[in-house]
């Protein structure tokens, strides 16, 4: 009853019963790099350009973690969020200029099968520093670039594909290069890998 006298009290008069304040840290505490490592295992169907993720290992630098539970959603969230850039989100604009991918039919974003099927993440404590806040590292933006070990991983698939093709037909196949544009989308995968249709398959394996 105390209580609920002095808060009805307070309230009457206007009196403001928090407390806060401004905080502005210093700008040394921002200057620090992000480590971080990834491998991914990818398998790519020559026929349709579709790309599975396998797997994919992490190791990250968080400093040291304030919770590492967060951390670990926040790596595990922008390693996705890089699979749709690197991979899915394709920019699609008219004569105009004007963005013409604006739905799911034609801007494609990470969904649950995205998701590797195998997916470790390992949160690295790097230690006391001084001049960081509470010596943590930022975890939401950087891990999205290690979704690059996906696309890097495709493109390698994509390249053993044309060698093969390339041997199949009597080439050289070691000196096939090509350009793996961002997003490596499904159509842009199944051009690159040389096999256009299912008839041009079944006859490079009849002329082995």
């Amino acid at each position: 009853m105390i209580g609920s006298h002095f808060k009805y009290s307070a309230n009457y008069k206007s009196v403001n019963l928090s407390a806060s304040t401004y905080f502005v840290p210093e700008f040394t505490s921002m200057q620090y790099l992000n480590y971080g490592a990834a491998v991914s295992e990818v398998e790519v169907n020559l026929l349709t350009g579709e790309t599975r993720i396998l797997r994919a290992d992490i190791i990250y630098d968080c400093g040291q973690s304030m919770n590492p539970a967060v951390d670990l959603g926040q790596i595990e969230g922008a390693f996705v969020q890089g699979l749709g850039f690197f991979m899915l989100e394709e920019y699609l604009t008219n004569s105009d200029g004007l963005v013409t991918g604006n739905g799911t039919w034609t801007y494609k974003i990470p969904t649950l099968d995205t998701i590797p099927k195998e997916f470790n993440v390992e949160v690295l404590n790097s230690g006391h520093h001084q001049k960081r806040i509470l010596s943590s590292k930022a975890s939401g933006e950087p891990p999205l670039l290690l979704a690059v070990s996906v696309y890097c991983a495709t493109r390698a698939a994509i390249e053993e594909a044309r060698k093969q093709l390339f041997c199949w037909n009597g080439l050289d196949g070691s000196y096939s290069r090509f350009q793996l544009e961002v997003p490596a989308i499904m159509p842009t995968v199944k051009e690159q890998c040389g096999l256009n249709n299912v008839e041009r398959y079944l006859q490079s394996l009849l002329s082995r």
